[in-house]
């Protein structure tokens, strides 16, 4: 199982972690940031396998996976 923090003050909401994701697990949520860009989150946090793709995509460095 992983753990995926968002730098949620950092997100621009531009969902590469979305597609990257390959549980299906990242969405972008309801919520924005001081911003206005609706921030990443992950609906199934148990489902998470660490594999770490979202971080990869994320072009903002807002995204850190540990196992």
């Amino acid at each position: 199982m992983g753990n995926v923090e968002f730098k949620e003050s950092l997100c621009k909401g531009c969902s590469l972690c979305v597609s990257a994701c390959p549980k299906k697990i990242v969405s972008l949520s309801k919520r924005t940031n001081e911003k206005g860009y609706f921030v990443a989150e992950v609906l199934d946090k148990a489902s998470c396998t660490g594999c770490a793709a979202c971080a990869a995509m994320c072009p903002d460095i807002v995204i850190t996976v540990e196992r």
